[in-house]
C-alpha cells in the first residue's frame, strides 16, 4: 500500500539528485520536489516527483521536507521561507553538513514557529548517494528519529541516531575530519614511498594489509592518487575547507587543540591556493610531493 505522507525535497544537486531518486523509488510516498536548476527538477519529475515551484510549493504539500544545501546559510534562508509560508511543514530534515552551533539555534527557532527541526548529514561517495547506502547520522529526539527513519532508510543503508539536536552535524564533521587527516597521511606515505624506490601500488596494497589500512586508503587514495586523477565534480577542496573548517570552530568552542587537523587545514588551503580549489580534495598531493 503507498504511503499517503507527503514529502518535500528541496536541493536536487550531485548528492540530493541522488537522494530524492531514491527516496521516490523506495518510500511509496509522494514527493514534491524544488530546485532553482530546471533540469534538476524536470530529472526528479521523470522518476515521479511532483514538481513545487517554490519553497511555499514545497511547504503547501508536504508533511515532511528534506534539505540537500551548500551550508548553513542556505539551509537558514530556506527555513525562514518555510516557516513564512502560509502552511508549514511538521518537520524538517536537514541533511547538509553545517555548523553545529547555528544548527542548534535554528532548530529552536523553528520550534518556536511550530516545527521540528532534525539535523540528519550523510556520509560516503556519491556512488553510495546512487545506490541508497550512504551514512546518516541524525540528531533528534528519540520519537523524530522513529518518524523519519523509514524514508531516511530509502537514501541510506546506515542510519545512526546521534543524540539531540546538533548531534548528527558532530558526527559528520567528525568524520570528515578523520578522513581529511588520514589523506594527509597516505598522501605524505605516497610521496616519501615513491621518493625511496617502492612503488605506489605495492605500497598502498601493503598498507592495506596491516595496520594503516583503511576505507580512504583502499577506495578513495588507490582511487586517485596513483593514476594522478582528481576530476571536477567530485568532492572538491574547497568543500573539503568547509567541512575541515567545521571541525576546528567545533574544536575551538569545546576548548580541544587540534593540531593535525590545523596542519591538514593549512595543507588544503595551500592547494586551493595553487589554483587546484575545484579539484577532488586528493590533489593535496601535488603540494606534498612538491610538484606545486
Amino acid at each position: 500500500m503507498a504511503d499517503q505522507t507527503v514529502l518535500g525535497f528541496i536541493g536536487l544537486g550531485v548528492m540530493g539528485s541522488r537522494m530524492c531518486a531514491n527516496l521516490i523509488r523506495r518510500s511509496g510516498a509522494t514527493v514534491v520536489v524544488h530546485d532553482p536548476v530546471r533540469h534538476a527538477v524536470d530529472a526528479a519529475a521523470a522518476l515521479g516527483a511532483e514538481p513545487a515551484g517554490s519553497t511555499a510549493g514545497v511547504a503547501q504539500r508536504a508533511s515532511v521536507v528534506f534539505l540537500s544545501l551548500p551550508g548553513i546559510a542556505e539551509v537558514e534562508s530556506v527555513c525562514a521561507e518555510l516557516a513564512a509560508a502560509q502552511h508549514r511543514p511538521d518537520m524538517i530534515v536537514d541533511m547538509s553538513t553545517s555548523g553545529v552551533a547555528r544548527t542548534r539555534a535554528l532548530a529552536a527557532r523553528m520550534a518556536e514557529a511550530g516545527m521540528t527541526l532534525l539535523d540528519a548529514p550523510v556520509a560516503r561517495l556519491r556512488q553510495a548517494a546512487q545506490d541508497g547506502t550512504l551514512l546518516i547520522t541524525v540528531g533528534a529526539a528519540e520519537p523524530d528519529f522513529a518518524a523519519v527513519k523509514p524514508y531516511l532508510s530509502c537514501m541510506g543503508s546506515d542510519i545512526v541516531l546521534a543524540g539531540p539536536a546538533g548531534c548528527g552535524q558532530v558526527l559528520k564533521i567528525l568524520n570528515n575530519m578523520v578522513l581529511m587527516i588520514n589523506m594527509n597521511a597516505l598522501a605524505e606515505a605516497l610521496a616519501i614511498g615513491r621518493a625511496a624506490g617502492v612503488d605506489g601500488a605495492r605500497l598502498f596494497e601493503t598498507l592495506a594489509l596491516g595496520s594503516a589500512d583503511s576505507f580512504a586508503l583502499r577506495r578513495t587514495a588507490t582511487a586517485t592518487m596513483l593514476p594522478d586523477e582528481f576530476p571536477e565534480g567530485a568532492f572538491p577542496v574547497n568543500y573539503a575547507i568547509k567541512d575541515l573548517g567545521l571541525a576546528l570552530r567545533l574544536a575551538e568552542e569545546n576548548g580541544v587543540a587540534a593540531a593535525a587537523a590545523s596542519q591538514t587545514m593549512g595543507l588544503l588551503q595551500r592547494t586551493r591556493d595553487a589554483g587546484y580549489g575545484a579539484n577532488y580534495y586528493p590533489v593535496m598531493i601535488k603540494l606534498v610531493d612538491g610538484r606545486d
